[in-house]
Parts: structure tokens; C-alpha cells; sequence
């Protein structure tokens, strides 16, 4: 069997040839269709928006059962990571914040990452995320991950065509090593199209309490929705693989997708239930001989709610 020739730094060029091909060829595409349903072919838009008493009346059995998949992950030792990715203002937040509402924080965590430092620069480009990962019995949910690097680096030129090529190379790589080591790994895309996208930041400009979540990147991205489109498309052909799928979440309905979301994660997941059974609080201690300070000693909070019906 004839072996393929190594670069320089010993990969295969091979493996290089293989993923600019892909890169040119997704090139040749046309993504006039990304405008409307970002690449999907079949969405839920058919669907009327969900009540808000049917979405919390689900929402609460659902948080039910992401309790019992929590004390499940703490009970086995299990290590999950779940990556949510996808359009500005698609509602990954909202999903996020669905699933972490109920569960232990100590078990069940969010990683936002920032920019990386000028030290973090110099090192290995998944050493940073690697730091995040799960210790047995925990659940690390990442808002945004590694693939910035396919993404808002990639368009916006904060890394190198090198620097691109080299991380669709190596990233299905990476997960795979993660796999392998025991970790359940799940990926998120989280779709959303031109008009209702543009609505969600007008509701943004609009209320102050949460024009914050707005950055000069964001504007920016509106700029270049076909180039985000392309590099979705190009993510998708290099790290979407058999044994790490992304998954895609029409998100279009919030309401929808947080249920859909949070379905599909305690379906890919088996678990049983290991919740404490209900149980009697102990009597409270009364009859200790103590006397109390004065309650006027302590530094009470005004109470300003009492205006409010």
C-alpha cells in the first residue's frame, strides 16, 4: 500500500489537498438561498408561534427530566459537553438558560469564553477550550466554542488561511480524541433567517436591558450574512461527521426551539431515574436556652416594594 507523502511538519498533504478542495469547491456554490432559511431545506415556519402557557406547561416536565439526566450524569460519572453554535440573535441563550434554570450549578455549567489573551494566543488553539472540559459527573454547555475559529475568525480575518485550513483539519481530530476518552459530546447549530433575525435586534436597539448583548461584531455580521453562510457551509462539510454531528435547530420559533432543543438532548442521552425519593424534614430545635440579639442591631435593606399590589 503506497503511504501518502508528509509536509514539512509531518501531515499529510494528502489530508491538505482533500480540505481546500472542499473549500474551493464550496466556492462554486450559490447561497442566494441562505438569505431566507440560512441553507435549510425543510423548517417548522408552517408551524403558528407557540402560546406562552403551552410552552411553560412543557417546559416544566421537560425540567423535570433534565433534573433526572443531572443527578443520572452525577450518579454514573459521566462527562458531557454540549456545544451551542449558530446565527446572531438565533436564541442559543434562551436555550441554554432553559436547560440550566433547574439544575446544580456546581454540576451543570456554562463557558463563555472571550477574546483570548496575548498569552493564549501562542498556544495550542484548542488549549483554552480543553482547560473547560468535564470532570466525571458534570455537564459543561459551551455558548460559542472552538469553532470560532470557522467562524467569526474565518470572515473576519483574525486568523490565517493557514490557521483555518489547519483547524477543519484538526478538529474532527480533536473531538474524536475527546470521544474517545469517554466524554459525550453533542453539537447545536442553531438556525434563524434574514427577517425575523432583524426583528430580534430591533427588539434589542429597543429595550435597554438588553442592548448590551449588541457588538460592533454583530453589525458587522449583518454585513456579511452570505460570507457567514458559506463558512457555515464549509464548517459543515469538514466537522460534520458520523461520529460528531451537528444538529440543527430551526430557531425561528424561540419558544420551539428551547423545547425542541432540550428534547433532543434528553433523547441522545439514556438515563434513569435516581432522584431522592421524597422524605420528612427533622423536627426543628427549639429547646436550646439562647437569647437572640435584638433585631434592630441589624442592618435591614429598605423595602421598596411597598407601592406594589
Amino acid at each position: 500500500m503506497s503511504k501518502s507523502k508528509k509536509d514539512k511538519g509531518g501531515k499529510s498533504k494528502k489530508s491538505k489537498i482533500k480540505i481546500e478542495e472542499t473549500l474551493v469547491d464550496s466556492d462554486l456554490g450559490d447561497h442566494s438561498e441562505d438569505m431566507t432559511d440560512d441553507g435549510l431545506n425543510a423548517k417548522s415556519t408552517d408551524l403558528p408561534r407557540l402560546s406562552k402557557k403551552s410552552y411553560e406547561k412543557e417546559l416544566k416536565h421537560i425540567q423535570v427530566e433534565l433534573v433526572k439526566l443531572q443527578e443520572w450524569v452525577k450518579h454514573q460519572g459521566l462527562k458531557v459537553v454540549v456545544v451551542f453554535e449558530g446565527r446572531d440573535a438565533a436564541g442559543k441563550g434562551g436555550a441554554i438558560k432553559s436547560i440550566t434554570q433547574s439544575l446544580n450549578p456546581r454540576i451543570c455549567r456554562i463557558v463563555a469564553l472571550g477574546k483570548p489573551s496575548d498569552q493564549e494566543r501562542t498556544q495550542w488553539y484548542f488549549q483554552r477550550y480543553a482547560a473547560e472540559l468535564p470532570a466525571a459527573g458534570e455537564i459543561v454547555l459551551f455558548d460559542r466554542s472552538w469553532y470560532n475559529r470557522a467562524g467569526v475568525e474565518h470572515v473576519m480575518g483574525y486568523c490565517t488561511h493557514e490557521e483555518y485550513v489547519e483547524f477543519l483539519r484538526s478538529c474532527p481530530e480533536f473531538e474524536n480524541m475527546l470521544q474517545r476518552s469517554g466524554i459525550i459530546l453533542i453539537k447545536y447549530w442553531f438556525s434563524v433567517n434574514d427577517t425575523e433575525q432583524e426583528n430580534r435586534f430591533q427588539d434589542r436597539i429597543k429595550d435597554p436591558r438588553k442592548r448590551w448583548k449588541f457588538s460592533p461584531m454583530d453589525l458587522e455580521a449583518r454585513t456579511r450574512w452570505v460570507e457567514y453562510s458559506k463558512a457555515k457551509d464549509d464548517m459543515f462539510n469538514a466537522t460534520d461527521t458520523e461520529l460528531s454531528p451537528w444538529y440543527v435547530i430551526d430557531g425561528d420559533d424561540k419558544r420551539r426551539a428551547r423545547l425542541n432543543c432540550v428534547n433532543h438532548l434528553l433523547a441522545k442521552i439514556p438515563y434513569e431515574d435516581v432522584l431522592p425519593k421524597p422524605f420528612d424534614l427533622p423536627p426543628l430545635q427549639n429547646k436550646m436556652v439562647y437569647v437572640r440579639p435584638p433585631m434592630h442591631l441589624q442592618k435591614f435593606i429598605p423595602d421598596v416594594t411597598a407601592h406594589l399590589k
